[in-house]
């Protein structure tokens, strides 16, 4: 599952832009919002929210999300990703954090996941009942950067994300 989100979470942001590719919205939902596009065939639903907050504040972050990805086929099933507008160091592990409880992540270019399997689940359990998520990451250059997601709404762009891909 996570090669396949490697290769094809990146495809969501990065084809070409016509009718069939085009990202549809499915519904905003506080500070979430859900989405739906074709790769092909391949049907992917996915919900995505835009960093709160950005430190250090004295350099240029870009746009910085995070993702929960699936594919109607079930080749991945509400998949977490952070994505940041720029690479990220392999050699730290990234950390999403909501209420005490940490989420070790793995880095892919400019995108990282969560290191094992069996955590997805328990990550977005957590965001479904938290009200902020933190991500600490450190940048390709060695900057040491921290991100604030607002999780509201988190759970009805999750169902309707669900919904849009059965």
């Amino acid at each position: 599952m996570r090669t396949l989100g490697k290769i094809l979470l990146p495809l969501i942001f990065a084809l070409p832009v016509t009718a069939a590719a085009s990202p549809k919205l499915q519904g905003s939902y506080g500070d979430w919002t859900a989405y739906s596009r074709y790769d092909g065939s391949q049907r992917i639903c996915y919900v995505l929210s835009k960093a709160k907050t950005k430190t250090p504040t004295n350099v240029r972050h870009g746009d910085i999300l995070f993702l929960v990805a699936s594919w109607k086929s079930g080749a991945a099933t509400q998949q977490p990703s952070f994505m940041a507008d720029f690479s990220l160091s392999k050699s730290s592990t990234p950390i999403a954090k909501v209420g005490k409880t940490e989420f070790p992540m793995y880095v892919s270019q400019n995108e990282s996941f969560i290191a094992e399997n069996a955590d997805e689940q328990s990550l977005l359990r957590e965001m479904r009942a938290g009200s902020t998520m933190k991500v600490s990451a450190v940048s390709g250059r060695g900057t040491r950067v921290n991100y604030t997601f607002s999780l509201n709404g988190i759970s009805a762009a999750l169902d309707k994300a669900a919904e849009s891909c059965r």
